[in-house]
């Protein structure tokens, strides 16, 4: 077990954490959620003693042991990617020198015999007989290749080096397992391969992530991090987003009798633990969300935004046509033959081995790449909203919020005064003092707001999305999925968010060097059909 004891920390007038009093206990997995600012990643810093809180104390259980997922890249450049790995089990690590030095002394002394054996059953005992070639299967999980394992972690790409320093925390089992984004730079059958391995974990983890598929996947309780205090609830984070969403909706309708509304809430439990069944975290989520009662649910008051497409004429016949364009970088072909055409009622998400395809696919069909061969023409009636994965270039002159939106301001629109843009401000949660604010301090979360702003005055009928849940929080990300459901248009997107691929697509196309795979069908359909495994691996070889 890990407890957290009267934790307190502030940064000047800043409280992060007022008196937190937490305890995680084994075979649970706590997915730690907050807004953006609320002290997430932190609070596992606390935990894992990186940082020093300014009251309170961590405890541990004796003996167990503790890892957690390193931020630095470069921390390991100089040792192997094996070693890296193997580095992850701190106390072993230590008896494996402490034992190869005594075999290569000279002077072998009987004393050195006597340490030698106590050694070789303490390496023993923690499996370092088997450590090689356990770290290197760990390793091959996670798409780091045989011919990599003995490279040193500075010739390796960065993208690999974050899944390394992933198995390194992963090695060895450890009792209290501290992941902070472990997602990030992972494709999805890696993802994947994650969500299975933490499923199948009986130890603790705790785990800060955007990713809602994989907290559902993974998560026992949610560790909600909000106004200086984390409180612990049951279930996934569809659970609690779900449940807290129903109180409140319930706490607002004053009309409904109270009994009413408590059978309302037992139904809705009895429902959400029957689906857990068909979980891979089945039979402890199961049992965890029996026990819950009514009284366990409290309504969230986190402050989610208003993302809401209305476009101002309906698609016509002709969308988007695309014939044979192709693409290549540096010699590498991103993507050839592609053609298709987008049909009225489709939501396309774009998927390829190769992250920089589908970008550059959308910066083409925007008009700021240009294709190597090919051609792409839009229907007359299409009014699209662009959201690009890269934005600086936008908040290069430091203008305050309301000027900053007012340059973008549509034609059409006659009346555009200062209610009129405050009023596509204070959607994406930008109110009061925050309008005059300057565009070039904005963080990566509050420019991805200004620009969903900008979007939803283009009042469009066609949405194009590269990312569109990078550096958002959970609160937006739900709500950017949600509007993207409910918007009446044509959606082009990709995205790392399994839940937004899922929820919102109902055509996939898979951009590849050898032509395109395109299929009307769910993303998890798409992910799980036998033809599609066979098609994507003779695209790709």
């Amino acid at each position: 077990m890990i407890s957290a004891r009267n934790i307190t920390l502030a940064y000047g007038k800043r409280v992060l954490f007022d008196e937190v009093n937490i305890n995680f206990t084994k075979g649970n997995c706590y997915g730690v959620i907050g807004a953006n600012g609320a002290g997430k990643s932190t609070f596992l810093k606390i935990l894992s003693g990186e940082i020093e809180p300014n009251k309170g104390a961590v405890e541990i259980t004796p003996g167990e042991r503790m890892s957690f997922l390193r931020q630095n890249q470069f921390e390991f450049d100089e040792t192997t990617v094996l070693n890296t790995v193997l580095m992850g089990h701190k106390k072993m690590w230590e008896v494996m020198h402490e034992r190869e030095a005594i075999y290569a002394k000279a002077d072998f002394s009987e004393e050195d015999g006597i340490r030698a054996g106590e050694l070789e059953g303490e390496f023993g005992e923690m499996g370092g007989y088997t450590a090689e070639s356990d770290a290197a299967t760990l390793l091959s999980s996670l798409g780091i290749k045989d011919d990599m394992h003995n490279s040193l972690m500075k010739d390796i790409p960065s993208n690999m080096k974050v899944r390394v320093l992933l198995a390194q925390a992963l090695f060895g089992n450890p009792d209290i397992l501290l992941l902070d984004e472990p997602t990030n730079g992972l494709d999805i059958e890696t993802i994947g391969w994650l969500e299975n391995f933490l499923a199948d974990y009986e130890n603790i983890v705790l785990v800060v992530s955007h990713d809602r598929h994989f907290l559902d996947t993974v998560c026992t309780h949610v560790a909600d991090v909000d106004r200086a205090k984390i409180k612990v609830f049951t279930g996934n984070y569809t659970f609690w987003y779900e449940s807290s969403q129903l109180m409140s909706r319930q706490i607002n309708d004053k009309n409904k009798k109270v009994e009413e509304k408590r059978q309302a809430l037992i139904d809705f439990i009895a429902r959400f633990s029957a689906n857990a069944s068909k979980s891979k975290q089945a039979t402890s989520r199961k049992k965890a969300l029996e026990k819950l009662t009514v009284e366990e649910i409290e309504p969230s008051n986190r402050k989610y935004p208003g993302i809401i497409f209305q476009p101002l004429r309906e698609v016509g016949n002709q969308i988007l046509n695309v014939e044979n364009l192709k693409k290549s970088v540096d010699g590498r072909v991103l993507f050839d033959k592609v053609s298709f055409s987008v049909n009225k009622g489709e939501k396309i998400a774009f998927l390829s081995k190769d992250p920089s395809a589908v970008t550059a696919f959308f910066e083409i069909i925007n008009d700021n790449e240009t294709a190597e061969a090919g051609k792409f023409e839009w229907g007359t009636t299409i009014t699209k909203a662009y959201l690009p994965v890269e934005n600086n270039e936008f908040f290069t002159e430091g203008l305050n919020l309301m000027d900053w939106l007012r340059q973008f301001v549509p034609s059409h629109v006659t009346d555009a005064d200062e209610p009129f843009i405050r009023g596509f401000l204070g959607k994406m949660l930008f109110s009061g003092d925050d309008i005059m604010k300057k565009t070039n301090v904005l963080s990566g979360g509050e420019k991805v707001r200004c620009m969903v702003s900008r979007m939803m005055l283009q009042n469009p009928n066609l949405i194009v999305l590269d990312q569109p849940t990078n550096h958002l929080d959970l609160e937006s990300i739900q709500s950017f999925n949600e509007g993207c459901n409910i918007f009446p248009g044509i959606v082009l997107l990709t995205s790392h968010d399994h839940t937004f691929m899922q929820t919102v697509a109902n055509r996939i196309i898979e951009l590849t060097p050898k032509g395109i795979i395109d299929r009307l069908m769910t993303f998890d359909e798409y992910m799980e059909d036998k033809r599609v495994k066979e098609l994507r691996e003779e695209m790709y070889a």
